[in-house]
């Protein structure tokens, strides 16, 4: 799976890791990340993430 970057801040968001401190589970795919859902770190929208290369 793909890490996903925070153009905003650089969080990086790592599908392995999910973001368990948003009830994002481990394994889970950005693309299965509800589209409320925000950068952790800065509050950002997914809409501000990107493939990170």
């Amino acid at each position: 799976m793909e890490k996903y970057i925070c153009t905003i801040c650089g969080y990086v968001y790592d599908p392995e890791n999910g973001d368990p401190d948003s009830g994002i589970e481990p394994g889970t795919a950005f693309e299965d990340i509800p589209e409320d859902w925000v950068c952790p770190v800065c509050g950002a929208s997914k809409q501000d993430f990107e493939i990170a290369e």
